[in-house]
């Protein structure tokens, strides 16, 4: 495996190749310290699986990266990592197609938690950051719905399969690749999937799902 490290201190760098090391020796790790030097290793390495990227680089705003390989690279994992803690953040780097969103200010014993939920396909949302956005109402709609499973949204086969993607952080070109269907197939099938959770985007996809719990198919990477 094939990982990016963009953070202008060489410090966090330092210590996100450790963590990253115990979590799999064979990992090799690259480094950049800003967005320039980033752009440039993803487009010498198209192997890369995995990108940690800080939002706040010295010459780039991190979301513009997320924009730029949601599209040139929608195969590519990335997750933000940075000092920013406002659920605003989470939500816009979601949207984006950021894999995870782990502040720098997380105990190790949570970072190193967050890295395994995205190396087996998962997306990490900061809990007590998701929590802030809930009203007394929400939280008990919440409970409610963890109690629900998918077959009571009526979801098909294939749409719990696009919504499994859909967790993972997958663009709907990169959804297409996977499951080999049409690109008017998957918007179809986010739009029913979206309905039936009732939520309008798929940022509030992937939090409904995790509030519930869901166990979804585990779709491999083509």
């Amino acid at each position: 495996m094939k990982i990016l490290v963009v953070d202008d201190h060489v410090l966090i760098r330092d210590a996100l190749r450790a963590l990253l090391k115990e979590l799999n020796e064979h990992a090799v790790v690259l480094e950049a310290s800003n967005g320039r030097q980033a752009m440039r290793l993803i487009g010498e390495h198209d192997d890369l699986k995995l990108i940690l990227l800080d939002l706040n680089l010295p010459d780039c705003d991190g979301y513009e990266i997320l924009t730029d390989l949601s599209e040139s690279r929608p195969d590519l994992s990335v997750v933000v990592l940075t000092g920013q803690q406002d659920r605003d953040a989470v939500i816009r780097a979601l949207d984006l197609g950021a894999a995870g969103f782990i502040p720098k200010s997380g105990q190790r014993e949570v970072m190193l938690g967050a890295l395994q939920l995205v190396f087996a396909g998962g997306v990490y949302i900061p809990p007590e950051i998701l929590a802030r956005g809930q009203s007394p109402q929400s939280s008990k709609e919440g409970a409610a719905s963890s109690r629900m499973s998918p077959s009571d949204f009526a979801l098909t086969e294939r749409q719990l399969d696009v919504l499994a993607l859909m967790v993972q952080g997958k663009s709907n070109k990169a959804i297409c690749r996977v499951l080999n269907l049409a690109e008017a197939t998957v918007k179809k099938h986010v739009t029913e999937v979206l309905k039936a959770l009732n939520v309008t985007n798929r940022t509030e996809a992937v939090i409904a799902v995790k509030d519930m719990g869901w166990q979804l198919p585990q779709i491999l990477k083509s």
